[in-house]
């Protein structure tokens, strides 16, 4: 099975969140990728797609991640059929605004039709739970469903 891990970091952190998943997932065929280089039209209703995105400001996407955002928008695809999960990360100090990159990113996919499965983490750097510690655990959480007991190859 294809797993395609996107992510959108300012300062570095979900990228390292991202690298923490894909390792958990090296049983399968894992792709990673910054999101502000990943072309909308690559999205594959074949593969497994986990979106690893911070959020900044004011609850706005992290830079990297505008542009994926802004093509969702402009060249509306039809994602029917795609799956995804989602690994958010905020500071809960910022309140309504909390961790908010990972829930526009999910909002988006929705609308095109994709279909989002798991948990939809979201870690709060005001806790002392440490970013990479909760992606591993998330990640873990995710290969027990069943659609990750298909294949392993």
């Amino acid at each position: 099975m294809r797993i395609v891990i996107l992510f959108g970091s300012e300062m570095g952190t979900a990228e390292a969140a991202a690298e923490v998943i894909a390792g958990e997932f090296a049983a399968h065929d894992v792709a990673l990728y910054d999101m502000g280089e990943f072309d909308v039209d690559d999205l594959d209703p074949g593969a497994l797609h986990i979106m690893v995105c911070s959020t900044y400001g004011d609850g706005e996407f992290p830079t990297n991640a505008e542009p994926f955002a802004d093509a969702l928008d402009s060249r509306r695809p039809a994602l029917d059929g795609l799956r995804f999960a989602v690994f958010g990360l905020g500071d809960s100090v910022y309140g309504a605004t909390f961790n908010r990159g990972g829930e526009i990113i999910a909002e988006k996919l929705s609308a095109r039709g994709a279909v989002q499965f798991g948990e939809h983490a979201r870690h709060d750097a005001s806790t002392e739970v440490k970013v990479k510690e909760l992606a591993a655990a998330w990640a873990r959480g995710l290969r027990v469903l069943p659609m990750f007991q298909l294949t392993t190859a």
